[in-house]
């Protein structure tokens, strides 16, 4: 008689609850985003940009319950992993909640940031002829709907005008019909839903945080230089840069088109390898990946914002970055992920987080927003 074996599985949450997860499953999700979604790799090259260590720094700062160091910053902020380089040395690095030096974190909306950089390059190179270019002139499926008005600087400043709701609670939001739509692993899904989207404003005149916005900026760099989004970004900057791990972007389905704006899985030292890559402006290996001026105009505020109405406190965006009160560039993520780049001061800090959501967050009294600028501010006051 023939038996039937059961083998053991590793169980994941199901991807389109990716943005409502509970703490449970939070840590868990972020250390698996390729079991949950399709995926392709960004490939690191042979050899690996070394990162010296400096004298590790204790940053102190204050907070509502006394005074709170490293180990405090990271249980009441829910870190998982946190890395501060200066002047290209590593000066602290922890990990913690099942996170690993060779485990690839979800990037959450980190990776915009990362993928409009990737616009430059392309610039750099001549694929994209101009950031005043109509998307439809490189994705030619776009032609007709509300996404025909909208140039590629309007992609990467988030301003396209096009309705778009990123309410991470509303199942039936924009932002949770794209989620379904990963999980779902449908092709064309996602391109799709943005042909579906209508126009609200003027493209250009307001600043709307679009999920959808990068998604489209990222099939125009592949259409553009006829090459999958992970092999361009590998080609241009994570081979040649020197990354340790090789890294991957989520895809809207096996196979298909990578996802520009969110959930890539990179390992914490590589995140803050791409800081040193913006502090050498772009420059690998004595050759400019990026134009000249690209990090500076990345850096400077296309839309002045409202810190108190945001989830950073940014008091600006750029190309695809959220602005520091204090002028830095800040690569944001949900649930606490964060790449902070000071390019005066020369320091770039790594925040890798799985801090609770609604409603869970309604029993949390941490003011995360509060916690976070505080350990950040003390951070810059050891460094010097």
């Amino acid at each position: 008689m023939t038996g039937i074996v059961a083998y053991p599985k590793r169980h994941v949450p199901r991807g389109e609850d990716f943005l409502l997860l509970s703490p449970t499953a939070q840590a868990h999700a972020y250390r698996n985003v390729d079991r949950m979604f399709a995926t392709r790799a960004i490939r690191r090259g042979s050899s690996v940009l070394p990162l010296e260590r400096g004298q590790e720094i204790s940053p102190r700062y204050q907070a509502a319950q006394g005074a709170c160091d490293v180990d405090a910053y990271m249980d009441r902020a829910n870190v998982a992993g946190l890395l501060v380089i200066r002047h290209e040395k590593i000066v602290l690095e922890r990990y913690s909640l099942g996170l690993e030096e060779n485990v690839r974190w979800s990037s959450m909306s980190m990776i915009k940031s990362l993928t409009a950089t990737l616009a430059g390059a392309a610039l750099q190179q001549g694929a994209i002829a101009s950031l005043d270019d109509a998307v439809s002139k490189y994705i030619p499926a776009l032609r007709g709907c509300a996404y025909d008005a909208v140039t590629i600087r309007h992609l990467i400043t988030m301003s396209s005008g096009v309705r778009w709701n990123e309410d991470y609670t509303d199942r039936n939001s924009d932002v949770n019909r794209y989620s379904k739509s990963l999980g779902d692993k449908a092709p064309g899904g996602v391109l799709a839903l943005m042909r579906s989207l209508k126009a609200e404003h003027r493209p250009g005149s307001q600043f709307n945080y679009n999920t959808g916005d990068t998604y489209v900026l990222g099939s125009l760099i592949s259409a553009a230089t006829g090459k999958t989004l992970a092999d361009y970004m590998s080609e241009t900057i994570w081979s040649g840069l020197g990354m340790e791990y090789d890294a991957f972007y989520t895809l809207e389905s096996e196979a298909g088109q990578e996802i520009g704006g969110s959930r890539a899985g990179i390992a914490l030292r590589d995140f803050g390898r791409f800081g040193v890559f913006l502090l050498r402006n772009g420059v690998v290996d004595g050759t400019p990946v990026l134009p000249p001026d690209w990090v500076e105009h990345a850096g400077r505020p296309a839309f002045v914002l409202d810190a108190a109405t945001n989830r950073y406190g940014a008091t600006g965006y750029g190309y695809s970055w959220w602005l520091d009160p204090d002028g830095s560039m800040v690569a944001v993520g949900f649930a606490g992920q964060s790449l902070y780049v000071n390019r005066k001061n020369k320091v770039v800090i790594v925040t890798l987080s799985c801090q609770p959501q609604p409603p869970y967050s309604a029993a949390y009294d941490v003011d995360l927003q509060t916690e976070y600028h505080a350990f950040k501010n003390a951070v810059l006051a050891t460094c010097g």
